[in-house]
């Protein structure tokens, strides 16, 4: 399973007031599922994506915070190695 996390740049001038999936036409969510379904199609080749799951805000940030705690209990060990070297 992978992730995926739609983000948008501070001012945007087309998406900025929007906070939430949730907020956002259901075109633009159908465009982004699309997108996240076709961008590793190869010709010849049988897609195996798909889409189990579209979370808000709130749960991407846990996602964000979680990857950033994997993170840690991965690299963090050998920083330590490396800083005493």
């Amino acid at each position: 399973m992978q992730d995926k996390l739609i983000a948008v740049l501070y001012n945007d001038d087309m998406y900025s007031s929007f906070k939430d999936i949730s907020g956002l036409p259901e075109i633009v969510v159908n465009r982004l599922k699309h997108y996240f379904l076709t961008c590793k199609d190869m010709p010849g080749n049988e897609a195996d994506v798909e889409i189990i799951h579209t979370c808000g805000a709130e749960e991407a940030a846990e996602v964000i915070k979680r990857s950033m705690d994997d993170y840690r209990k991965k690299f963090e060990p050998l920083n330590d190695a490396v800083s005493s070297v």
